[in-house]
Order: structure tokens, then C-alpha cells, then sequence
């Protein structure tokens, strides 16, 4: 009966110790079942964004209005004359632009299935 034991643990020694395929890189060896021709993987397709410039304006277009005062003088009679009447005068300030950027999602991301290659070149599985 030790002869046996001693038998069957040799051989469990040996069938342990002997390279298999899953080893080498190939797994399961066997060709694939009939309706699983091709194998696909999940795949992540990360989302796209660009940056876009775009002009905008800072302060609109205004008009300032300067008051100016009367002029007076005094003349040869003492007398007190006016020599220009007040005013007003207007002073025209253009619109400013400034070019800003921000980012912007041009496609959002998603998940699809891709075929795999085969990764044993033997059975091609």
C-alpha cells in the first residue's frame, strides 16, 4: 500500500512540475464554442474638450458731459463782463473688448465593445 501512496504522490510531483499552456501564455487552448467566434472587451473613450476664444465687451460705449464754467473779466470801466457763457462739452469713450477663453466639451465620453485579438497563436483563442 506505501508503494501506492509513494506512486501517486511522485506522479502528482511530476504533473505539477511539467509546463502547461496556461503557463506559456496561452489559455485554454481550445477553440472557442460556436456562437463566441470573436471575443470583445469593454473599451473607455474619455471625453473631448477644446478651448474657444471668444470677444466680449468689458464696458459699453458712454458719453461724459465736462461742464465749463462762465468766464468773466473785468474791462476798463470797472465793470464785470462775461467773456464765454458756460458750456458743456462731450467727451465720446469707445466700447472695450477683451478676448476671453474657457474650455468646452465637444463629445461627451462613453463606453463600447471592441474585438480583442487573439492572444495564442496556436489556437488562436
Amino acid at each position: 500500500m506505501s508503494r501506492v501512496v509513494a506512486a501517486l504522490f511522485a506522479t502528482s510531483i511530476v504533473a505539477a512540475l511539467i509546463p502547461s499552456a496556461a503557463s506559456a501564455g496561452c489559455y485554454s487552448c481550445y477553440a472557442p464554442p460556436p456562437p463566441c467566434g470573436t471575443c470583445y472587451q469593454q473599451q473607455v473613450v474619455p471625453p473631448q474638450y477644446r478651448t474657444v476664444q471668444e470677444t466680449v465687451m468689458v464696458s459699453p460705449r458712454r458719453v461724459i458731459a465736462h461742464r465749463t464754467p462762465a468766464q468773466y473779466r473785468t474791462v476798463m470801466v470797472p465793470r464785470t463782463v462775461m467773456v464765454a457763457p458756460e458750456g458743456v462739452e462731450y467727451e465720446q469713450v469707445p466700447a472695450q473688448y477683451a478676448t476671453q477663453e474657457h474650455v468646452e466639451m465637444v463629445a461627451p465620453g462613453y463606453t463600447t465593445y471592441a474585438p480583442v485579438q487573439p492572444r495564442c497563436g496556436a489556437c488562436g483563442y
